[in-house]
């Protein structure tokens, strides 16, 4: 891909962003952290990001992108809404991080060229989250799979939750697997990437993160079928191991996969279901219904909404809802036109992950993770920057000697 040369203040902003967005809220740690200092480097994440952003963009050079367009549209109905403070002054300061947020990704919009540099710094920076993850489980095993997890495995050095675990893993398997097809990157280095990861997507445990990656890929591979004999053979491994593995570990698949529950819980989808039903028979004025409550901890009555079209319903409206769907529309769109290549397939896995997951996991309506990966898909899709045209040399005109030129006017 061609483009403008990156700089590394750029994914140094990339990776402030993924900082800033790792959350404030999860499990107990071997240290107890404060909730007011981790929000503290949170938030000092994005206004560092800002800031980086700002210093190599001091022209305020933007690309267009329908995606940060559409982000941006999104602040409008979440100042509406969180203006009458029903959801306190919370709501407010999420606005300015929002609005923060979707500043920092115009500014790095200038080096979206359809180019794979903020796929490895995409990779890098959660690869490193993970490192902690796994440093955390050899200090204090006990810490980081705890029972109030139901044994599932914790950010026990910094607050992370199974799910965030789980997604940050999935995500960067696929996108790992999709640089060894397309021979960006070496086996031996993919090879220290995925399996470290697909052993903590494994104690997570995490239902949605596991099938968001393996039909994400499936998405992913089958858009380079036509082009790529080394997709062709990845695609028919996977089937032959998929088949020996449905065969071969059905019971100890189906242990995993439902996680001491009862088949009650599984289809109540571990209890989501009644607090989405709650939130839809709430009584809500017309107002309410198309701006929302304001910005929030997607939660509703004290429980997780867990769910980004209802956390986003509830928080941001009707046209917030329109506006994330708009995202997906656009964004699908543009893929399914590109022709076959390394990019649109890491942007169509992204997508297809952040579409899944949205059913089980809210976070598509404020600065999250998952703004984080779509972010990253349109970079993908953007059209690489067109090259200066290159002015043609001036043809220097050989002298002609005075006798030469009294010869001709003779």
């Amino acid at each position: 891909m061609g483009g403008e040369h990156t700089p590394k203040l750029v994914g140094a902003a990339w990776g402030l962003l993924i900082l800033n967005t790792l959350g404030s809220a999860g499990a107990v740690t071997i240290v107890p952290l404060p909730r007011s200092l981790i929000q503290m480097v949170t938030m000092g994440a994005l206004v560092a990001a800002f800031a980086l952003a700002l210093a190599v963009n001091l022209r305020l050079s933007i690309r267009p992108s329908a995606f940060v367009l559409l982000l941006t549209l999104l602040v409008v109905p979440s100042v509406i809404s969180s203006v009458n403070l029903e959801s306190g002054f919370g709501a407010l300061f999420r606005c300015g991080r929002l609005a923060l947020f979707v500043a920092t990704l115009w500014l790095l919009s200038r080096w979206w060229n359809g180019g794979l540099e903020f796929v490895r710094t995409h990779i890098r920076v959660y690869f490193a989250v993970l490192g902690s993850v796994a440093a955390g489980l050899v200090i204090s095993p006990g810490a980081a799979m705890p029972e109030l997890y139901g044994g599932r495995l914790v950010g026990a050095l910094w607050p992370l939750t199974p799910p965030q675990i789980g997604q940050y893993a999935a995500v960067i398997i696929g996108l790992t697997v999709l640089l060894v097809l397309g021979r960006r990157i070496d086996r031996a280095s993919a090879v220290v990437v995925i399996v470290p990861s697909l052993i903590l997507l494994a104690l997570t445990h995490t239902r949605t993160a596991t099938l968001g990656l393996f039909l994400g890929l499936t998405l992913a591979v089958g858009s380079l079928l036509l082009t790529s004999a080394a997709a062709r053979r990845f695609f028919t491994w996977a089937v032959v191991c998929a088949v020996v593995a449905g065969v071969g570990f059905a019971s100890a698949l189906q242990v995993w996969f439902l996680r001491g529950q009862s088949q009650e819980g599984l289809s109540s989808l571990t209890g989501r279901a009644k607090v989405w039903d709650a939130l839809l028979a709430a009584p809500r004025s017309a107002s309410e219904q198309l701006f929302g409550m304001g910005l929030g901890d997607k939660s509703f009555g004290g429980l997780p909404i867990d769910n980004s079209w209802l956390a986003v319903y509830h928080e941001q409206g009707w046209i917030g809802v329109t506006l994330v769907a708009a995202i997906f529309i656009v964004l699908g769109g543009v893929a399914l036109l590109r022709p076959p290549s390394l990019a649109r397939a890491c942007a169509i896995f992204l997508i297809s992950y952040c579409a899944i997951a949205s059913y089980t996991e809210a976070g598509l309506g404020d600065a999250s993770p998952y703004l984080l990966h779509l972010g990253l898909a349109a970079s993908l899709l953007a059209a690489p920057a067109a090259a200066a045209p290159l002015s043609t040399p001036a043809v220097p005109r050989r002298r002609v000697p005075r006798w030469a030129q009294r010869a001709e006017v003779s």
